[in-house]
């Protein structure tokens, strides 16, 4: 069963199951239109929109390494910690999808052919950036920003990753006993160096925290962490599936 490690990455416990939060998964993602159309409308996007596709229940893809090519991995419908399975579209080969995923390295996409009936498309106007060199996080609805806050980044040594991910599950912090604050964004990213001996696993989040001079520091093992204030209206307005892209 998947959880939070104490400072952050996601593993293996003794089986209690991570609670997750009582917000809509398809918050603020809209579908884009019926299940049989083409590729071209059903994940078409306008400037400052972004596509994701959500795995329909008791189905599941198969992610491959391009248009065609070998399967890399098979997925369904929900994800570890139970949530609905939302994934980032982030490039288009015909009709191919290249999907950001969780069960793939950092960087990599999982090929699927968008005409496939295992899949339904959305559409969302909202993505987070969080900029390392200023250890901020903005919300953008489109091209307008419409939150921005000091995060705490990863310590020297453990520093949070760089690039395109997604935000693939919002958990409530009470089942981690307040290490996380009142709540988690998992995203897809994972932290590829863990000090020795680390008991968690390598997923990267976004999340609260009870150690609030943190904020605006390098103080983690690699997570981004934020006020409850924060972090709240995050599950509120964030859909499973946005894109987070992080940035020196």
């Amino acid at each position: 069963m998947a959880v939070l490690a104490t400072g952050c990455g996601l593993g293996e416990t003794d089986g209690t199951r991570p609670s997750v939060a009582a917000v809509p998964n398809a918050e603020r993602a809209r579908p884009s239109a019926k299940a049989g159309a083409a590729v071209p409308d059903r994940f078409a996007t306008r400037p400052g929109s972004f596509a994701i596709a959500r795995v329909r229940a008791g189905r599941s893809i198969a992610l491959r390494a391009r248009p065609g090519g070998e399967r890399l991995e098979r997925i369904g419908s929900r994800t570890e910690f139970g949530s609905r399975r939302f994934l980032a579209v982030a490039a288009r080969e015909g009709s191919w999808l290249g999907l950001v995923s969780a069960e793939l390295p950092n960087g990599r996409l999982g090929w699927v052919d968008g005409r496939s009936r295992a899949l339904t498309a959305y559409r969302t106007d909202i993505s987070l950036h969080a900029d390392l060199s200023r250890r901020q996080v903005e919300l953008r609805e489109g091209r307008r920003v419409v939150r921005r806050f000091d995060v705490g980044i990863g310590r020297a040594g453990y520093p949070t990753p760089t690039g395109r991910f997604a935000v693939t599950d919002k958990l409530s912090g009470r089942a981690y006993g307040g290490t996380y604050g009142c709540c988690i964004l998992a995203l897809s990213g994972h932290q590829v160096k863990l000090p020795p001996g680390w008991p968690g696993g390598d997923r990267l989040a976004l999340h609260g925290t009870r150690d609030q001079g943190s904020i605006g520091n390098a103080a983690s093992t690699g997570c981004l962490r934020g006020s409850d204030r924060n972090l709240r209206a995050l599950l509120r307005g964030v859909p499973l599936g946005a894109p987070m892209f992080i940035r020196r």
